[in-house]
Formats: structure tokens, sequence, C-alpha cells
């Protein structure tokens, strides 16, 4: 399966925002976002035992500098990318690490705990993502630094009841301890008061990543990292309506509408080509 079949079945958000870009760059960053599917789906297969999830991890951290029998003709590509734009190799272990992490952790204790796995499994994608939008100041790094944590916060914000399918809790015990919510009430999926303090509090966390990957941007990229800013855009979207809907995050699962995500976009196109700030609130 090539890089822009992976992409295309995804149906992820990401897909959406490389609209903006050139047909070399968008070709680049499908096959970059390819490979983040692949090593994502390796940890999340049910098919695969836990050995041999660890197995191809290794296979693939070695197929970034090197050659491997029977490879598939992705890693070829994503070697060819890191050579392209000089890439640094050791973000593309971050993320491998990162899904790593899904392979032994099922809680977090604290924050700086979960912001480790966030940076891997996002921020680390941003990093890489940012060198082949193009950028001009290295203030951008900070940017794709705080917009990885945001959407990755948000993404554990909206998953909470599906990750606890596979066994998984993201929030860390110490804010669910902090509003006395106990992991029994959320095993069990109680909605009450102590569970809505404990997601609006959450939600202050991602929009306070939000509002500084606003304030990181430097003026000069905002055209560059169009893409970023459509992520940005959605993500923000998906926030405000479950907090709008307080929550309902066991009952049902939130996505913005085609008519909302299309209106996002062109938002941004056209902030992108007045070359005005990003916004600042979600």
């Amino acid at each position: 399966m090539n890089a822009a079949t992976i992409t295309r079945q995804s149906k992820s958000n990401l897909a959406l925002a490389f609209i903006s870009l050139g047909r070399e760059r968008k070709r680049d960053i499908i096959v970059f976002y390819a490979f983040c599917r692949v090593i994502d789906d390796i940890a999340d297969s049910a098919e695969l035992t836990l050995a041999e999830k660890q197995l191809r991890l290794a296979k693939w951290r070695h197929m970034l500098q090197a050659v491997a029998p029977d490879e598939p003709p992705l890693a070829r590509d994503v070697r060819r990318l890191i050579e392209k734009y000089s890439l640094p190799v050791c973000m593309f272990e971050e993320i491998i690490a990162g899904v790593e992490m899904d392979l032994s952790i099922r809680r977090y204790a604290t924050f700086e705990e979960l912001r480790v796995y966030c940076y891997r499994v996002a921020s680390a994608v941003g990093l890489v993502s940012i060198e082949i939008f193009g950028y001009r100041n290295s203030g951008c790094k900070q940017y794709a630094i705080e917009l990885g944590l945001a959407l990755q916060m948000t993404n554990i914000i909206r998953d909470v009841g599906k990750d606890l399918q596979d066994g998984r809790i993201y929030l860390p015990q110490e804010d669910l301890a902090r509003f006395g919510y106990s992991e029994t009430e959320l095993q069990n999926r109680q909605y009450n008061e102590c569970f809505l303090s404990l997601m609006e509090f959450e939600t202050s966390r991602a929009r306070e990543f939000f509002s500084r990957a606003a304030a990181a941007l430097p003026s000069e990229d905002r055209r560059a990292m169009a893409p970023a800013e459509i992520m940005a855009s959605i993500y923000r979207g998906l926030l405000r309506q479950m907090e709008l809907d307080k929550f309902r995050i066991f009952e049902k699962e939130y996505q913005l509408s085609k008519l909302e995500k299309a209106a996002r976009i062109a938002t941004q196109l056209l902030k992108s080509f007045l070359n005005l700030p990003p916004q600042t609130s979600v």
C-alpha cells in the first residue's frame, strides 16, 4: 500500500490540512503522514502479539537509516524524505518511542509524565512537519511543540471513552484525585459534577497550549504554516464543541461536520493569504 492510499483511507483531519500545500510538499508530507499512520497502526493492532509489535517497530527504527530485507516501499520513501530535507532522524525515533509507550504504559501518574508521551506522538510530528512545510524563523519549532501538545490533549479529551475500551487512561491520576473523581467512576463511565470539573480543567490546559502556539508563530512563517493552522482551527472547534455539549464523551463521538470543516479551512486559507495573525482563543 502506498503513502497516498494510507493517507486517504485514514480519513484524518490531518489529510484535510494538506490542501494548502503545493504538489511537491504535499506529496512529501503525505509520505511522512503515512509513516506516522503505519507506526501507530502497529501499536494499536489487535492481531499482533506484543513481541511482534516490538519487532516491527524495531525494524522501522532500523529502516530509517538502512535498507532492510523485504522492506515496504514506504521505507525507501521515508529515507528519501529524510535525505531531501535533512530531517532529524531522532524525531522519527521519538515518534516510534511514543507509540512504544502504548505497549507498556496504561496509566500516567502526573501530567509531566503524560507530557513526554504527548511530545513524542504529537510535538515530534510537528517538528518534522514544519521542516517539510518550510520556515524561516527558528521560533517555528516552539510553535510546533506547543501546537502538538494542544492537539494531543484535545485527542485525549475526545477519546476518553474509546481509550477505556483499550484499557488505557491518559488523564493523569493526579488530576483525577484533584477533582475527587476516582478511576472506578471513570471505568463505570459515571457522569457527574466531578467529571465535568475534570474535563473543564483538561480543556483549559489544551486551550493554554493553543494560546502558546499562536503566540509563538513567527509572522514571517504564517503562510508556510497554513496546514498546521488549519489543524489548529479544526481542533479548536472540536474542543469548543465538546465544551458546549458538556463533554458527553461517554455516549457520543465528537467531530465537526463537513460544512464546518470546510468553513474553517476556507477561513484559514484566507488568513494565510492575507498573512493575518493566528486565532488566540478557542
